[in-house]
């Protein structure tokens, strides 16, 4: 009776303790599964990842110190002046002096030409001269004639009127004493008179026609002057059909062949001075506004620097790039050549400590606006705004986003797609 009691009392209270147990444990289960999904939802990273091999990539610290603004370009020899030739009349080649590539002098006759209309326009150009020289010479010949002739009919009229005043002043006795009448002594007064009125006249007239005969003859002097002055001009230009040398140099260039005939004006050769040497410079447009004149550079000529300075600027932008002009400071170099080319690291300003990143692939993808900063221990690298400022061929220089210190990926971005992190391998 009481081992069946027994029996009873221990399976009833088992089975509800059981039951009660699982209903409570699938509630907590259920509740923590639901926090975990919330958890994820709220705090998990979802930004885009990416695997990367860290052997694939280049990692570089970031660091503060001096910065020099410079440029990497390659400069051009050419001789310090170049001289261009151009033909100075038009004409047949008849001869062909000197030959391109050797020193000539200034006046060194170098071609010449022939012209058969020139010549035939210069001696027209002699006849009228001499037409006007002799026109001339014809005007002073008759202003002579004419003074002389006027002085003549002065003095005939001078002694005339000496002879009226004695017969005026005898009649003007003789009148008062009645020996002639009145009308006799009218007309000696009269005649008097009019020789006087006459003798001014002749000296106004004389005075009028030095005046016009003046004007003639200056005119004419001055037009056979002007005509004398073209005259040495046309002669020149007759000259200028035996081409010669304008300065002393290298004769460059010389295309010509005998027989040709050329305009005037033509460019016909190039001769070379040279004293001394320059660089024409080739920089990238983007630098336009940072270049300007007196920059110093550097140029390398077989392993030794040559200080240069800028000198002229070219504004006109052709490919991409502008042109400028450096000439050797103290020294140039022994064994330069015209047309030999130069790395030059042209300095665009003092320089400074700030901090640094060195240059790598990453600018071309991201134009310097982020990069991807490694952790401390190159786990993963997370994607960061920055912001640069000058840059020379080795290094950038940050103005904001980065420290001293803090290490980001410099290699090209181009294979990373849209990720935000890197995860590194």
């Amino acid at each position: 009776m009481q081992s069946s009691l027994e029996v009873n009392y221990m399976d009833r209270p088992i089975e509800h303790k059981t039951k009660f147990r699982k209903k409570h444990l699938w509630l907590v289960a259920g509740g923590i599964f639901i926090l975990l999904i919330a958890w994820y939802l709220i705090f998990s990273d979802k930004s885009a990842k990416l695997n990367v091999e860290k052997d694939k990539i280049s990692i570089e610290k970031v660091f503060k110190g001096q910065f020099k603004n410079y440029i990497s370009v390659t400069g051009t020899v050419e001789p310090i002046t170049t001289i261009y030739l151009d033909a100075m009349e038009g004409g047949r080649v008849e001869e062909i002096i000197a030959e391109e590539g050797v020193m000539v002098k200034k006046g060194e006759t170098l071609i010449k030409l022939r012209n058969t209309a020139l010549i035939l326009e210069i001696s027209n150009y002699e006849a009228l001269v001499s037409r006007t020289t002799n026109e001339l010479r014809q005007a002073r010949l008759m202003m002579e004639q004419q003074n002389l002739n006027l002085k003549s009919q002065i003095l005939d009229l001078k002694y005339d009127i000496l002879k009226r005043t004695r017969v005026y002043k005898n009649n003007q006795i003789l009148f008062k004493q009645n020996h002639i009448s009145r009308e006799e002594f009218e007309n000696s007064r009269e005649q008097y008179e009019l020789a006087k009125q006459k003798l001014e006249l002749l000296k106004e007239t004389q005075r009028q026609d030095s005046i016009y005969r003046n004007v003639q003859v200056n005119s004419l002097e001055k037009s056979v002057q002007r005509m004398q002055h073209n005259l040495i001009l046309v002669n020149q230009r007759l000259e200028s059909l035996n081409f010669k040398a304008p300065v002393s140099g290298e004769l460059a260039s010389l295309d010509l062949e005998v027989g040709q005939v050329l305009r005037k004006g033509q460019r016909i050769g190039q001769i070379n001075i040279l004293d001394s040497y320059k660089m024409r410079v080739a920089i990238d447009e983007y630098f336009i506004s940072k270049v300007s004149r007196n920059l110093t550079g550097l140029c390398d000529f077989s392993g030794q620097l040559y200080k240069s300075v800028i000198t002229k600027i070219y504004p006109e932008v052709t490919g991409g790039k502008f042109y400028a002009d450096m000439v050797f400071v103290d020294r140039v170099p022994s064994s330069i050549k015209i047309g030999q080319t130069s790395r030059i690291r042209l300095e665009l300003g003092t320089p400074k400590i700030v901090t640094l990143i060195p240059r790598g692939g990453f600018y071309q993808s991201t134009g310097g606006q982020w990069v991807f900063v490694v952790d401390s221990l190159e786990k993963t690298a997370i994607k960061r705004s920055i912001t640069l400022g000058a840059q020379n061929p080795k290094f950038y220089e940050v103005l904001k986003g980065l420290e001293p210190g803090e290490k980001v990926v410099v290699s090209s971005y181009d294979n990373f797609g849209n990720a935000e992190k890197l995860i590194l391998k």
